[in-house]
């Protein structure tokens, strides 16, 4: 596992389901790569030239608000409609976990390895997600974040979560992933029980650090940390399979 190359797609400010659209076709890659050699991913499936495929890590920052939901904690069709009253989209995610936001002046991650090539158990892989964000935390001078054992999925500071994690796992592929608060408006949080958790609050790095951090600011520690604890080599790209 030391070594492999995982492929960085920054995309910066999308719409959610552009993130959605791209991580799909890494997924796709990911697929096409298994086998005693990595197999060139179709041109038609990706709409470039034929080149081999690996795995890879798509980063953005959600560009409009946007609520999702996982197998659990749709919501019902009266809380549906004020949520986008409000000027939210609502989406339901292939994903474990219940309801929550995301949105501008948030990270979000969504690593698409090879659990089986990696033989690396689901919740290892949680856990390695919690502890590379445990890693940039430290990087920031955030000592006391946690991780907590289920359901207290995420990265914690006392009884506020700061980072969710709600991933899919299909033929031992990865999708979706973690969504760090940089800068995020909290205050969309108020409408729902963020992870279906009473009781529990949310928090951001921006309110933790008692200043401005933009996504931009937690790129890179973020990226080095996910070397560190997945034990990869990160090379960018501008498109999957490339």
């Amino acid at each position: 596992m030391s070594g492999r190359a995982v492929r960085v797609l920054r995309l910066g400010a999308v719409p959610y389901a552009e993130a959605l659209r791209v991580q799909e076709r890494c997924v796709a890659a990911a697929r096409a790569a298994r086998g005693p050699a990595a197999l060139p991913v179709p041109a038609a499936a990706r709409g470039g030239p034929e080149e081999p495929a690996a795995e890879s890590v798509v980063l953005s920052e959600p560009a409009q608000p946007v609520y999702t939901w996982g197998l659990r904690g749709a919501p019902g069709a009266a809380e549906a409609a004020a949520l986008r009253a409000r000027g939210a989209a609502l989406v339901a995610a292939r994903r474990g976990g219940h309801i929550t936001f995301h949105g501008p002046g948030q990270l979000l991650a969504f690593p698409v390895l090879d659990l089986r090539r990696r033989r690396l158990p689901l919740r290892a892989y949680v856990a390695g997600l919690e502890a590379l964000v445990l890693r940039l935390c430290r990087r920031l001078g955030l000592g006391t974040a946690r991780a907590l054992p289920p359901p207290y999925t995420g990265v914690w500071m006392g009884d506020s979560k700061l980072c969710a994690i709600g991933v899919h796992c299909g033929n031992h592929i990865t999708s979706h992933g973690l969504a760090l608060n940089c800068c995020t408006d909290l205050s969309w949080f108020e409408h729902i029980v963020p992870c279906g958790l009473e009781g529990k609050g949310v928090t951001s790095l921006s309110r933790e650090l008692g200043q401005h951090v933009a996504v931009s600011h937690v790129l890179q520690p973020f990226l080095d940390s996910f070397q560190e604890v997945f034990e990869c080599t990160l090379v960018s790209s501008e498109e999957p399979g490339v």
